[in-house]
């Protein structure tokens, strides 16, 4: 006998994962905790296993749970695609997109544009966050597509596609240039783990020049607030550099800095309308990064 999954099941099983509260879940989806409980009991029967366990205060997938929400995401987006091809779009596809905060102001509205022009029907949802956490998520087919920065020894990797590779740079505000540095080098720094802050701590330690954490945030505006605050220096690319900020390196004599590359990575189930979103991530962010440099054909 052939096993039939509910497609609403397997909604809310994806949800529930990917808010990792099925509560969450049921409210974002529109039905009862009971309801969408009544699914998981009915998928759980179905598959002949136990799909969730309780970890404190939530439940999360076991192995043969982890091996269903990615047939599921496939499932959805096949069914949600046929919807859309045949007009009906009572729910609406979606594909998710992950990106760094560098590229909010340029590439995200570029690539956003040209996406619409070609799925007008399909929800887009936009991810912000560290370089690590939009590679897993991708990995995990949490995203469907990210761009996101590596260190330049991982280009020639299977890790994603190169789009270019770009200069570090140590950054301060532009009041900071009329300052002398202390000591110990005060710095801005992402939490931790972050390839920026890992890249400058390095290069510090390398050259024999002391430092000091000033400040720490999990956003880029922090980055930028604590610079114009005065309170150090931070290591990141000139894109999307404030017109404020300033490149202080070869004033304060501060050791060279390696490129970053900027990836795009790919889910490995994307449905067809994701691929189209990552092919247009990738060009776009060409077009607004590293006009006129690499371009491969995706």
């Amino acid at each position: 006998m052939n096993i039939a999954f509910d497609i609403d099941a397997l909604r809310a099983i994806v949800a529930g994962t990917d808010l990792h509260s099925f509560a969450r879940a049921a409210m974002q989806l529109g039905r009862s905790q009971s309801a969408v409980s009544m699914q998981l009991k009915k998928l759980e029967q179905q598959a002949g296993t136990q799909l969730f366990i309780r970890k404190g205060r939530n439940l999360v997938p076991t192995e043969a749970g982890e091996v269903l929400v990615a047939y599921a995401r496939r499932i959805i987006a096949l069914n949600d695609e046929a919807a859309l091809a045949l007009g009906a779009t009572a729910t609406s596809a979606t594909v998710r997109l992950g990106l760094p905060q560098d590229f909010f102001e340029d590439v995200m509205p570029a690539a956003l544009s040209a996406y619409s022009r070609k799925h007008a029907g399909v929800h887009v949802e936009v991810q912000a966050g560290p370089n690590h956490v939009l590679a897993e998520k991708v990995r995990a087919g949490r995203l469907d597509g990210a761009i996101a920065f590596f260190p330049a020894s991982s280009a020639g990797n299977s890790d994603g596609d190169l789009v270019c590779e770009l200069p570090m740079q140590w950054l301060a505000h532009e009041r900071f240039m009329n300052d002398s540095l202390d000591d110990r080098v005060p710095l801005v720094l992402f939490d931790h783990p972050c390839l920026f802050r890992q890249s400058a701590l390095a290069a510090l330690d390398q050259a024999g020049k002391r430092w000091k954490a000033a400040v720490t945030t999990p956003s880029l505006p922090g980055i930028w607030a604590a610079l114009r605050s005065n309170l150090g220096l931070a290591v990141r690319t000139q894109h999307g550099m404030p017109k404020d900020i300033r490149c202080i390196g070869e004033k304060f004599d501060l050791p060279e800095l390696p490129p970053t590359a900027l990836k795009l990575l790919c889910a490995s189930n994307a449905s067809p309308a994701a691929q189209d979103l990552c092919e247009i991530l990738y060009h776009e962010t060409i077009n607004q990064v590293a006009p006129g440099g690499i371009r491969q054909t995706y």
